[in-house]
């Protein structure tokens, strides 16, 4: 009996013991902190403009064909170096050396019958003015007088014909020799064939275009990039600004450029408003092809050692001013429901939770916020005046803030699950 004693005795003291200490190591863990923070930091911040667009040589020249035929010779290549002038491609030349020979013919035929019209001419004046000699004598009948100065006036007009006629067989016979010279095609500028779209034996047809048979780009040493810059940021775009960008063929390497133009023609694509921005480029390496993507950045502005946050600072608002917005947007919405017009009347739009209602433009650019500060753990808001940002970070340019001081951007777990803060519970205790 009382070994069982013992034993029962034993067994609560271990199991006192055993709460006890599990007791003591939970409630020794530190506290959870209540917010997440991060340090006010000096440093540099470059703010840039995103956009994606194409490369493209500066110039480029369409070289096609001004006459049908038959591709009988190619000069000229991809990635060929061509001269202003050289011949690339020759046509088929038969058929237009046909013609040229049928115009020549035609132009020997006229010029007979010019010769021919010119003796009618003689012979026609000559007895006209054996008839006047003979009227004057009055050896003559006055209708024979007619006929012989009808029959002059007719051979002066054949004569008149055939000298237009020869030059239009003149006319043909030019035309006829353009045709032959345009089986001929020669570059028009210096540089390099860019594409090919002709092979030997293949017939093009010019019959309502000129087919176009070569692209040659002038000077792939100068190339241009056509960037789309959206609506919103194309005010932070103008002429001469610095461009870097980089093409996936190097991603490891950046490219770099001035705006040569921004274009006021508004592109549209799937209702969205986008401008032409083109961007000088020197390509003396060659690195660069044309049709390659580049993904851009214009510098608009750049800051060194200067105060920054995180943007998530900028964002963050406690739980009891998120309530207190609520219920204060909820009173409104209710007065104004209850005011004239009723249920059914318009509402005016408010400011957006985050802080983004809170901002407005300042005095030379800046924006106003609000941030919180962790002093004494607790969230004290502090006014500041904002600069320029990076997509992370924001420029701090005025305001009751310092480096090293630490501002809120999200709250703890365990505030974020509505336990209290502080150390944990056990057994009630």
């Amino acid at each position: 009996m009382k070994r069982k004693r013992m034993i029962y005795v034993s067994t609560a003291v271990l199991l006192l013991g055993s709460a006890s200490y599990g007791f003591w190591r939970i409630s020794s863990r530190p506290k959870e902190p209540p917010y997440l923070t991060a340090t006010v930091q000096s440093g540099d911040i470059t703010q840039v403009v995103t956009a994606t667009g194409t490369l493209s040589a500066v110039t480029t020249v369409q070289v096609g064909s001004q006459v049908s035929g038959t591709i009988d010779k190619l000069n000229a290549d991809f990635n060929t170096q061509v001269k202003a002038g050289q011949v690339v491609a020759r046509l088929n030349q038969d058929k237009f050396n046909a013609a040229v020979d049928q115009a020549r013919a035609n132009l020997a035929a006229a010029q007979a019958n010019v010769a021919k019209a010119k003796v009618s001419v003689e012979d026609t004046k000559r007895t006209l003015d054996r008839n006047k000699e003979m009227m004057k004598q009055e050896l003559l009948a006055q209708s024979e007088m007619d006929a012989s100065q009808t029959a002059y006036d007719a051979a002066v007009a054949q004569y008149e014909v055939n000298r237009a006629q020869v030059n239009q067989a003149q006319a043909a016979l030019n035309q006829s020799m353009v045709d032959l010279n345009n089986t001929v095609i020669h570059s028009p500028v210096d540089g390099i064939v860019v594409s090919r779209n002709i092979d030997v034996g293949q017939t093009v047809a010019a019959s309502l275009q000129a087919p176009v048979l070569f692209l040659i780009a002038n000077d792939l040493r100068k190339m241009q990039v056509d960037t789309n810059v959206s609506e919103g940021d194309v005010g932070n775009v103008w002429v001469g600004q610095e461009v870097h960008f980089t093409v996936d063929a190097y991603p490891t390497r950046r490219f770099q450029g001035k705006v040569l133009q921004v274009r006021n023609a508004a592109i549209m694509v799937q209702n969205v408003v986008t401008y032409d921005a083109v961007v000088a480029v020197d390509n003396n390496e060659l690195l660069l092809k044309p049709g390659m993507t580049a993904n851009a950045e214009f510098l608009v502005s750049q800051k060194n050692d200067v105060l920054k946050i995180p943007n998530a600072a900028l964002r963050f608002r406690p739980p009891s001013e998120r309530q207190a917005a609520q219920v204060s947007g909820g009173t409104q919405g209710a007065t104004r429901n209850a005011g004239p017009g009723g249920a059914g009347a318009a509402r005016r739009p408010g400011g957006s939770s985050g802080g983004q209602g809170q901002r407005s433009r300042e005095a030379g650019g800046n924006r106003a916020g609000t941030v919180y500060v962790l002093r004494d753990q607790q969230a004290a808001p502090v006014r500041v005046r904002l600069g320029i940002s990076d997509g992370s970070f924001t420029e701090i340019a005025g305001g009751d803030i310092k480096p090293n001081d630490l501002v809120i951007i999200a709250l703890g777990s365990a505030s974020q699950a509505g336990n209290p803060v502080g150390p944990r519970r056990f057994f009630g205790f």
